[in-house]
């Protein structure tokens, strides 16, 4: 009798378990893909974007998931090169528990999974890339929601405030990709409407630093204001050639670098008074909840991280992509987070509001310029 009885004590165990009662079962996880610029030049960069996605997962997970399922946030690194962005791409979608991805970076790279059909055949929601680049943008794609302004919004920004200052002599120095040349058309386009031309355009290879001819070009125009599109490498070294050579015109970036890197690679000396737009708000003194969520939430789950820009953008991100995946039900599909992402209009992540709708992917067209201080830390 004590043989039958524990017998029947571990079949009705083990049929509660099947049947979830007594908390035992638990929902598939919710699997995020990301694919990100761990090496290269854009490294440092892809490991802030990543942070920022991670903190507000892992919080989410502390609280007992989206519906009981817990979130899996799997990354994986593509050096910045478009190739292996597309082919990454194309494992995470063939991977039926995916149900969106999050945070990519880089123009070229989100703009080839578009020519190739990745995202189409995927199916897939992509939250939040890294990138301004208007050929995301326009024509229209069901796929990308993006919660940064682009960067025509960035360059029409920058345009403005020097033609206010009464500067007209107006020079780019570019990476020569699709990255690049959108915001050099953005810079363009800024300028015709002002009646005014570049006088002068110069690129620079795409993952090197190899600025010396741009820096040659730019310097003999006598630009007035030089706005860069180009990474934290190419842009530092830009800055500490051209000053270092005597350059003296105002300089500008748009919102991909970050500040603390530019100092440490460029040196505060040449990087002081360097122009930087910004694509969401200030995120170093926490008077918003959105903010001051994000400072805790990067203290407890990332304390040797800092305060940044990136991180910030894309905690943002993984906000709205959570409150898509709360409002796609439990067991969610891919289709269902697309359609629950299209019913976030107004949506208020605590001080910074997405707005989306089946005809529209832009969440924000958010803009604002930076300085980097005489400290080296960056001022509004």
């Amino acid at each position: 009798m004590k043989t039958s009885l524990k017998t029947w004590g571990r079949q009705t165990l083990a049929v509660l378990a099947l049947c979830g009662l007594g908390g035992m079962a638990q929902a598939a996880d919710l699997v995020i893909g990301q694919v990100a610029p761990l090496s290269g030049v854009l490294a440092s960069t892809g490991h802030q974007m990543v942070v920022g996605g991670k903190i507000y997962f892992d919080h989410i997970n502390a609280q007992g998931g989206v519906h009981g399922a817990r979130i899996r946030h799997e990354v994986v690194d593509d050096g910045y090169k478009v190739p292996e962005t597309v082919r990454l791409t194309r494992d995470m979608l063939a991977k039926p528990e995916v149900v969106a991805l999050f945070g990519f970076a880089g123009t070229a790279n989100v703009t080839q999974l578009l020519t190739d059909g990745v995202l189409d055949v995927g199916g897939a929601a992509l939250v939040a890339p890294y990138t301004g680049g208007e050929s995301l943008r326009n024509p229209f794609n069901p796929w990308i929601f993006h919660v940064r302004a682009g960067y025509a919004d960035e360059t029409e920004h920058m345009v403005q405030q020097v033609t206010t200052l009464g500067m007209s002599r107006i020079a780019v120095m570019y990476q020569d990709d699709g990255f690049g040349k959108a915001g050099l058309l953005g810079v363009e386009n800024a300028l015709a409407k002002r009646k005014l031309k570049l006088v002068v355009a110069a690129g620079y290879e795409r993952n090197t630093d190899k600025v010396e001819e741009a820096v040659k070009k730019i310097k003999a125009s006598d630009a007035q204001a030089i706005i860069m599109i180009s990474v934290n490498k190419s842009t530092a070294a830009f800055v500490k050639l051209y000053r270092e050579t005597g350059g003296g015109a105002q300089l500008y970036n748009i919102s991909v670098v970050d500040p603390a890197e530019l100092v440490r690679l460029a040196g505060l000396k040449n990087a002081h008074g360097l122009g930087i737009s910004q694509v969401v708000p200030y995120p170093f003194m926490p008077n918003t909840p959105v903010v001051r969520e994000y400072h805790a939430l990067l203290k407890k789950y990332a304390p040797g991280e800092v305060v940044n820009y990136t991180s910030f953008e894309e905690f943002v991100g993984a906000k709205v992509l959570v409150e898509a995946l709360r409002r796609a039900g439990p067991n969610p599909t891919r289709a269902r987070v697309v359609k629950a992402l299209e019913s976030m209009n107004s949506f208020d992540t605590g001080g910074v509001i997405v707005n989306y709708s089946p005809a529209n992917r832009i969440g924000s067209r958010y803009v604002e310029v930076t300085v980097i201080g005489s400290s080296g830390k960056l001022l509004k």
